[in-house]
């Protein structure tokens, strides 16, 4: 993967959350291939098992079976088909999880070389509060951010005062 700066920033901002709301050394299970954001959780002190690729959509198993205290979800929930099985399917009690908002003016991301990199979803973050709620975590934090890309034009310049991500701390709601 090609790291921009702007994929920094998001990082960055993506690990000051993360360390606002979760102890180091805190194990987590990371969804989604090891990646340079898990390699900088591990930098940071927590201990990371990512997941192996699997189809979250087809076998929560990973889910169901991890010991985390935590699980994360940078940038993955957008390209599953049924991110509520894989929220109902997680058993940690706390969660750490960003996803794309829904942009007016562009169309979901699409790639045309790489059939798995694509957006199923892109949220609205009203949406993606009830989407937690209804699979059982109740939101203690969150943050929105702009993320202006390296390039020119409209939609880059609408991205410098438009939100993009989105980012939550949940805690499961013990029923």
């Amino acid at each position: 993967m090609y790291i921009t700066n702007s994929h920094n920033k998001r990082f960055q901002k993506t690990l000051n959350f993360l360390n606002q709301h979760i102890d180091e050394g805190s194990y987590i299970l990371d969804l989604g291939v090891q990646n340079p954001m898990s390699e900088l959780m591990k930098a940071n002190g927590h201990k990371v098992q990512n997941t192996q690729g699997e189809d979250l959509d087809e076998n929560q198993t990973v889910l169901v079976n991890s010991k985390a205290e935590v699980v994360t979800a940078f940038e993955i929930l957008e390209h599953l088909v049924s991110p509520y099985q894989v929220l109902k399917s997680i058993k940690a009690q706390k969660l750490l999880v960003s996803v794309p908002l829904n942009l007016w003016f562009s169309s979901a991301y699409r790639s045309k070389s790489d059939l798995r990199d694509r957006h199923f979803h892109e949220f609205e973050d009203w949406q993606f509060d009830w989407l937690l709620k209804k699979t059982g975590w109740k939101i203690v934090a969150s943050e929105k951010w702009i993320n202006p890309p390296e390039s020119f034009g409209l939609r880059s310049l609408l991205r410098y005062f438009t939100p993009r991500h989105y980012i939550v701390y949940a805690e499961k709601i013990n029923a």
